[in-house]
């Protein structure tokens, strides 16, 4: 739906490519790749790994079919599962606990790409209907700014369980005095910016986003649509009131 999304059968296959690529070609000597062509059509950024399709083209995929990147998920999932039966250096062990991470994230990224291609279509389609609506909690209290003094602190990871590359390694920073909401911007909030006039203020954007809200013609947040003087927004659940 659009350059930065990927098809649903992407994520599955480039997720299942990770393990084959980055565990059982480097660990087993005698592993043979359920199909060499696929190390060129799932690899996502991975420079060092060589060549890649590029990405605002997945889309046009047709080949391999679901059927087949469910079959190289399965291959792929019993060679792991007998070498999760053995014991694990714990180079492969991070290793495979990275694997499991980066697919959790594609989930999300899966997700994502579905509202999206979803929300193109006219009729707004829901893809999950039955997912129990979110709870609403009480009114929350008014925003308070809490003040923070600065100066030198410590930051990333601290070496304890599982973290990104880029969540380390732990260092100092020097950090000035600055404020921090209370709570998250509500849709409440937004509701007041939007009828303030903050998407026609050019005061309040600096130059490259306020070129977006133009060139964009952007009068809300994506996802939500004015309907009679109501506001909806377009989830997994299909449209819903904001």
């Amino acid at each position: 739906s659009m350059d930065d999304a990927s098809p649903a059968k992407w994520h599955l296959a480039h997720t299942t490519w990770f393990f084959e690529e980055f565990v059982l070609a480097a660990r087993l000597p005698d592993y043979e790749p359920v199909d060499p062509q696929y190390r060129y059509l799932f690899n996502s950024y991975y420079e060092a790994v060589g060549a890649r399709h590029p990405r605002p083209r997945r889309g046009l995929l047709t080949r391999p079919s679901l059927d087949e990147v469910l079959a190289y998920r399965e291959a792929v999932d019993e060679v792991m599962e007998s070498l999760l039966m053995r014991a694990q250096t714990d180079d492969e062990a991070a290793l495979i606990t990275l694997g499991l991470h980066h697919e959790q994230q594609h989930q999300e990224l899966l997700l994502t790409d579905i509202l999206h291609l979803f929300a193109q279509n006219p009729l707004r389609p829901a893809y999950a209907p039955t997912l129990p609506s979110p709870v609403i909690a009480d009114p929350r209290p008014a925003p308070e700014w809490i003040a923070f003094p600065g100066g030198v602190v410590t930051i990333g990871h601290s070496g304890d369980g599982f973290a990104f590359d880029c969540e380390g390694p732990r260092h100092q920073v020097l950090l000035q005095p600055y404020l921090l909401c209370s709570h998250p911007v509500s849709n409440h909030q937004w509701f007041e910016f939007i009828e303030d006039g903050g998407y026609q203020s050019t005061g309040l954007w600096l130059s490259d986003g306020w070129r977006w809200v133009c060139d964009n013609q952007i009068e809300a947040p994506l996802y939500w649509e004015e309907r009679d003087g109501t506001w909806w927004q377009m989830t997994l659940r299909g449209m819903q009131p904001v």
